[in-house]
């Protein structure tokens, strides 16, 4: 298909022209490259706007030095200005465990590093605010969305408190911003038109329709006399700003209401008082209907990145040009994960009429070759999974539906993710779909006591390891101990191992040599180095070299960084070691390449130290001396030369 420039959203004045626009409604300043496709939030918020009837342009990864034109070079919009920091936090994008820079940027032109600032949300803000301080600012994307409270950060180790107050924005959208955008422009038309509406919106007049009005799933940062219907017994009020940076364990308590609070399908307002304004978190939406998100699917994307990338590769777009994400949300509440934060536990499901039109409008591109790279979501076997009793989901606040066992309201049906399956791999131009998102074999193991279901359940593990699987199978066990996996929200490693077993005799049983590749993390919060010790030794037992692992990287709004920052669970507030520095946590990771010879000698003190020679053996060999660790090689005996 041929496209012209102007099915993309303009992101210059002669773009714009193109369109015969002489102004805008909204500008939407983005810090990833603008790929007009249903992965990127821009490209998203971008279209649901465009098909609300407004004319709305996208500056993407503007240039924050010298004159700030790129912030000046398309004026001043009729309402506000969208802040969409990218699709990644851009201190995870920019920055390894250890704080090192990163390879590259996925989500810029070559991988290029300097392309965006560190935290976009606030530098970008605050450009705007002094070229156009009477013009609103709206706040989204992960990065805001997980930073609406206070907040640690692991990059300048301190507590922040919610980035309205660091940036000073107007207003923040968190989680999926599609609905509660949407509501916000229809609130400041419904405003103007009351009003005169020839002129343009002002922070003032979004100030008071706000403390009027105000908008689900929105943050502001407000005055206590502003706050509609004021402070009430129905609020949950946390510990203030100022008294979690005193205290750690109130920061910790907070986290466990903010946490339940994002997984409740009848969620409370939440207040914090942070200096002598208070941020108001007003609770989100439902989760969307299976129509609002085939909506959102359903824009005319190109797919493709802006034209003006021609000859550039941009990595995200190559990892999900020809992939399809079938479903938001996860119920797994891993506690190192932000997803529920995000996008809250309950699943939203697109329909299969919509998945098939987004599949084939794939296989109509000039550069597919029949290869689907993926047919997921957050998690890849989650796909319409509810409750069965929904009255019990609205009474339930428990963050993990999975955790510490599987919740027997839970469907684990299947059954629609299998029908989508086989559909596709019949399609006219598809020859392989293989799954790329993450498996959850715990679901996989379950026995529900349906034959049914049961037997369903059975049916999607062999058809995805014997047509899905594109020679590795990923799964994320994260860890061996069962403290460390308790901690984790993540089943017992036996599970894995079952899983492992179950794979293997699918693959033999068809003659394929297909591998499974387990995830781990070091140093997560409760993980000692005899844990790291002890999960080597385990894994070398199962015939694993490990590959893709990571070191715990503290992001705001999990469970785990809660944990790590104040040395208490949230949930508990007893205490939990973590290891903190460098030494700590290299100390830890090196556990995962015993089989470097490099590593070894430092593994061997480190067991000696903590008086386990029975790992030494399980690593090494019993007849492992300092000599083979030397070499490599184990030490050769000659016999004594005849004289």
């Amino acid at each position: 298909m041929q496209y012209k420039l102007t099915d993309w959203l303009p992101t210059t004045k002669k773009e714009m022209e193109l369109r015969g626009w002489d102004a805008l409604d909204i500008i939407l300043f983005s810090a990833d490259a603008y790929v007009d496709h249903p992965s990127f939030g821009a490209a998203v918020i971008g279209r649901l706007l465009e098909a609300e009837g407004y004319r709305v342009a996208i500056v993407p990864q503007p240039d924050w030095h010298g004159d700030y034109r790129d912030f000046k070079k398309l004026g001043r919009p009729r309402l506000f200005f969208g802040i969409a920091p990218g699709c990644m936090d851009s201190m995870v994008n920019k920055y390894t465990a250890n704080r090192r820079l990163r390879s590259e940027d996925a989500y810029s032109p070559n991988g290029r590093h300097d392309m965006r600032p560190e935290m976009p949300t606030i530098v970008y803000t605050q450009i705007l605010k002094e070229l156009y301080p009477d013009v609103p600012v709206v706040l989204g994307g992960i990065e805001a969305s997980l930073r609406r409270l206070s907040h640690y950060d692991y990059w300048q180790e301190r507590l922040r408190p919610g980035i309205l107050k660091e940036s000073g924005a107007d207003v923040l959208i968190y989680g999926m911003g599609e609905l509660p955008i949407a509501e916000l422009c229809r609130q400041i038309e419904e405003h103007i038109t009351h009003h005169d509406p020839d002129l343009n919106l002002t922070r003032p007049d979004l100030h008071v329709m706000l403390s009027k009005h105000p908008v689900p799933q929105t943050v502001t940062y407000v005055a206590k006399q502003d706050i509609y219907g004021g402070i009430t017994d129905a609020d949950i009020v946390l510990h203030s700003y100022e008294e979690a940076v005193k205290n750690p364990k109130a920061q910790a308590a907070n986290f466990k209401h903010i946490e339940e609070e994002s997984n409740r399908l009848t969620p409370q307002r939440i207040v914090q008082q942070t200096g002598d304004k208070y941020m108001v978190v007003n609770a989100p939406y439902p989760p969307m209907t299976t129509e609002q998100i085939d909506r959102s699917f359903g824009f005319p994307y190109t797919r493709l990145p802006h034209p003006k990338y021609k000859d550039k590769r941009i990595p995200a777009f190559d990892m999900i040009k020809f992939s399809v994400n079938i479903h938001r949300g996860c119920f797994g509440g891993c506690s190192f994960c932000t997803i529920s934060a995000h996008q809250g536990k309950f699943i939203s499901s697109r329909s299969k009429e919509s998945i098939i039109k987004e599949v084939e409008r794939i296989t109509q591109m000039p550069d597919f070759k029949g290869h689907l790279s993926d047919l997921g979501g957050p998690s890849a076997n989650m796909y319409a999974m509810s409750g069965k009793n929904p009255e019990l989901c609205r009474k339930c606040r428990r963050p993990s539906c999975v955790h510490p066992q599987i919740c027997p309201n839970m469907s684990n049906d299947h059954r629609p993710l299998l029908d989508i399956y086989r559909t596709v791999r019949q399609m006219s131009g598809v020859k392989r779909v293989t799954i790329g998102s993450g498996v959850r074999y715990d679901l996989l193991l379950h026995r529900t006591g349906d034959a049914t279901i049961d037997k369903t359940t059975d049916d999607y593990t062999r058809e995805l390891i014997l047509h899905h699987v594109s020679g590795r199978l990923k799964v994320a066990p994260e860890h061996t101990s069962s403290r460390v996996l308790q901690l984790m929200r993540k089943p017992p490693f036996e599970q894995f191992e079952r899983f492992k077993q179950v794979f293997d005799r699918i693959n033999k049983s068809a003659g394929l040599r297909q591998q499974i590749i387990p995830y781990f993390i070091s140093s997560h919060p409760g993980c000692t180095p005899e844990d790291m010790a002890e999960l080597a030794a385990l894994t070398k037992r199962l015939d694993f070299q490990l590959e893709q692992v990571q070191d715990f990287t503290p992001t705001p709004m999990t469970v785990s960084t809660e944990a790590w920052h104040a040395g208490v669970h949230p949930y508990t507030l007893q205490p939990v070691f973590s290891a903190k520095s460098q030494a700590e946590k290299l100390k830890q990771r090196m556990f995962f390449f015993w089989y470097k010879p490099e590593e070894r000698q430092k593994i061997i003190a480190e067991l000696r130290r903590m008086n386990r020679p029975d790992l030494i053996d399980k690593l090494f060999g019993a007849t492992f001396t300092p000599q083979t660790a030397r070499h490599g090689q184990p030490k050769k005996h000659y016999p004594p030369k005849k004289r």
